[in-house]
C-alpha cells in the first residue's frame, strides 16, 4: 500500500513539474515573438478608432527649446511645473508677461503656451489641466 503511494504521489509530482516547465516554455515564447515583432503586440493592443495624439510639445516651443522643472531667479522668486496660473501671476506681475500666448489642444483640454521675460530670462511657461475640467496648471517650462 505505501509503495502505491509513494508512486502515485512521484507521478504527481512529475505531472505538477511537467506543467510548470510548459507554462515557462510558452511565457518564454511569447515574450521572444514580441521582441522579434513588437508592432504585432502594439497594434493588437490598441486598435486605431480613429483618435489623433496630441503631441507632447506645443508647435509654439521652438525647436531646442529646453524644458526645466523649476526655474529660480536672483530675487528668490521661483515657478515650478505644477504651480497655478494664478501663482505665476502673483509671483510675477503683468509686466513678465510679453503679450503673445498661443492655445492648442492638450491631452486633458486646452493648453495655453505663454511668453514671458522676467530677471533676466526669457522663457515660455505650458499652462495645461492635469486632470480632466481642471485648473490650468504649469505642465512645463521651456528655456529658448
Amino acid at each position: 500500500m505505501n509503495a502505491l503511494r509513494l508512486r502515485l504521489e512521484s507521478a504527481l509530482e512529475w505531472g505538477v513539474a511537467a506543467a510548470f516547465l510548459a507554462a515557462t516554455l510558452a511565457v518564454a515564447s511569447m515574450i521572444v515573438q514580441n521582441l522579434r515583432d513588437p508592432g504585432v503586440l502594439r497594434a493588437a493592443a490598441a486598435p486605431d478608432i480613429g483618435v489623433t495624439s496630441v503631441p507632447a510639445t506645443p508647435a509654439a516651443v521652438p525647436a531646442g527649446a529646453v524644458s526645466v522643472p523649476v526655474l529660480a531667479f536672483g530675487d528668490g522668486k521661483e515657478i515650478r511645473v505644477g504651480d497655478t496660473a494664478a501663482a505665476v501671476l502673483s509671483r510675477l506681475g503683468r509686466g513678465a508677461e510679453s503679450g503673445r500666448e498661443e492655445a492648442d489642444r492638450g491631452q486633458l483640454g486646452q493648453r495655453l503656451t505663454r511668453f514671458y521675460g522676467y530677471g533676466g530670462f526669457r522663457f515660455i511657461v505650458v499652462y495645461e489641466p492635469f486632470e480632466r475640467n481642471g485648473a490650468p496648471r504649469v505642465g512645463a517650462i521651456y528655456l529658448p
